[in-house]
Parts: C-alpha cells; structure tokens; sequence
C-alpha cells in the first residue's frame, strides 16, 4: 500500500512536468520506453532496485544507457529514483503516470477480449459504439480468450459489458436452474 502511495507521489511529479512542458504522450512513451527495455533484462532492473549496489554505480549505469537518449527531465527524474532508492517502483509510476496522461486528456482505455483476433473494421465499430456511449475517446487494449466462444467483453475501469457467448450460456444456465 504504501509503495502504490509514493509511486502515485512520483508519477504525479513527472506527469505535471510533463503537462507543464505539453509532453504528456512524449514523456509518457520515454517512460514506457525506459521501463520495457530495463525489465526486458531482469538483471538490470534487479541492479538497480537492489539497496545493497552504490547510488553512483546505479548512476553511471543508467548515464551509459539513457544520457543523450532521453529528454533531460525523464533522465533527471530517473536519477531521483535512484537517490531516494525507489527505483522498484518503476512499472508502478509508469502505470500510474499512463493513468493520469489519459485521464487529462479525456481518454479511457477499454480492455476488448475475443475469442479469435478481432479485425481493423471491428475494433474501429467498437471504439466508436464505447466513444457513442461514454461520450470520450477509447483506445482499446486487445486479448484473447477461445473460452468466450464468440462475441466480446470489454471492461471498462470497474464496469464490464459481457456480450460473449460463453457469458449468455452462463446466464442461461443460471436462469434454467434458478427455475426448477
């Protein structure tokens, strides 16, 4: 609990910057950036979350890899999680700092689950029905699940439209048995 806290104190901080610049989608993609290619290499970020390592061997580590590579800022605020030794928090303020961008630039992510990949003609008739219905743009975040059989949930924040068939045989079911 309390390392969601600070991570939401961290990403807060960069994402403000981040606004104050007009960056949110630059400094966003930096930081996704910067976390995929650390934890594509466990080891790397097993380095630099470990208390154990010096902060300046941490430094010079991430100095080799991002300076000149990344803006100014996101290589200082990666530097500060190395100071104040919260470096583990990464993937949380990454996520953290996602949510905030969105939410600032009135977008919901909807999580889009079918049973076999959907096409370009159906995610474009998806977003659109969830754009008509929340009245602010969707980005999707496509998965697959055979077990749905056909149809699609999408999962929006804490609300979920099941409209798979998998879902109506189980409401079927329920109802078939709720009846005897």
């Amino acid at each position: 609990m309390l390392n969601i806290q600070l991570a939401r104190k961290y990403s807060r901080a960069i994402f403000e910057i981040a606004q104050e610049e007009d960056k949110l989608v630059e400094y966003g993609k930096e930081l996704s950036e910067v976390r995929q290619g650390l934890e594509s290499v466990p080891q790397a970020m097993a380095f630099l979350s470990n208390p154990q390592v010096d902060q300046k061997v941490k430094k010079d580590f991430l100095k080799k890899i991002f300076e000149g590579k990344i803006s100014k800022d996101m290589y200082h605020f990666l530097m500060l999680l190395v100071d104040k030794r919260r470096f583990m928090l990464l993937g949380t303020i990454d996520d953290q700092y996602h949510a905030y961008a969105n939410e600032a630039r009135g977008i919901l992510i909807a999580d889009v689950t079918t049973a076999i990949p959907a096409g370009k003609k159906q995610q474009k008739a998806i977003a659109e029905k969830l754009e008509q219905v929340t009245g602010k743009k969707v980005e999707l975040r496509l998965h697959e699940n055979k077990a749905l059989i056909g149809g699609v949930v999408v999962k929006i924040g804490d609300r979920r439209i099941d409209g798979s068939v998998a879902g109506r045989l189980e409401t079927l079911k329920n109802e078939l048995l709720a009846n005897k």
